[in-house]
């Protein structure tokens, strides 16, 4: 089971809640997908307006854990107010921090995430930080006490899938807490190879809403990351140059 900060779950697919072409669409993709965290950005919400059409309430939320997000946030002090916003508002104390550094290819910004990070595990949160594949920055907030890591395959919506395997590798040998892959999804078998390289769970959004069939898409992603971890588990057979045989070669008959 995936296991963040003192709760676990069944499902390794965190879904976002994004850009669905309809309310029911959305609803039909996350109850296939059987993920059990969603997650959205606060800003984009009108989490105070009664009369403002809402996506949470088509959904019976005792079935999952709400984890917002800070998209929208360029500093690490914009990133802490959106947080105890979405706090105040009873969502949740989990959080996904997200400091964007450049608008041009949306990465995150290392210094302002490791500042918002430190500030809002002061404040209490469950703070799940969305950074680039370096494998220093995510020891760096491993050590600061963060509960999961969460390295980007490619860009935001991209749909590039993992740009870099060998880091997003070195990230997942050396951490002692989960580490969800996250942006840059594009098909099944991107989720799949993460899972395969042993990370713990895949964050994505743009793959499943913006897919000529989301639903579908959606339980697609579920499969492909049940089989990715499965396959991490068993063990690949070692690559090799030259052929072997399947059968024996031992104990043959000379005809």
């Amino acid at each position: 089971m995936l296991k963040i900060a003192d709760r676990t779950y069944h499902s390794r697919l965190l879904l976002g809640t994004g850009k669905y072409p309809s309310f029911e669409v959305q609803k039909k993709a996350v109850e296939v997908s059987q993920a059990e965290i969603l997650t959205f950005a606060v800003r984009r919400m009108n989490i105070f307006s009664a009369e403002q059409p809402n996506f949470l309430e088509q959904l019976d939320l005792t079935n999952y854990t709400l984890l917002p997000n800070t998209a929208g946030a360029k500093t690490a002090e914009e990133a802490v107010r959106i947080a105890k916003l979405a706090k105040a508002s009873g969502l949740c104390d989990m959080i996904k921090v997200e400091v964007i550094g450049d608008q041009r290819t949306l990465l995150p910004d290392p210094i302002e995430t490791l500042k918002a990070s430190e500030k809002l595990l002061a404040e209490g949160f469950i703070v799940l930080p969305y950074t680039s594949d370096d494998v220093v920055l995510a020891k760096r907030l491993e050590n600061l006490g963060v509960h999961a890591i969460m390295p980007g395959a490619s860009p935001i919506g991209s749909g590039k899938g993992l740009v870099n395997p060998l880091n997003l590798k070195f990230i997942v040998e050396q951490s002692e807490i989960p580490v969800i892959v996250d942006a840059g999804i594009g098909s099944p078998k991107d989720a799949a190879y993460a899972m395969e390289l042993g990370a713990d769970a895949v964050l994505l959004n743009t793959a499943v809403s913006g897919a000529r069939d989301p639903v579908k898409m959606a339980e697609a992603m579920k499969l492909a990351i049940d089989a990715g971890r499965l396959g991490f588990e068993a063990g690949r057979i070692e690559e090799k140059e030259y052929a072997t045989a399947s059968s024996p070669t031992i104990g043959m008959m000379t005809l």
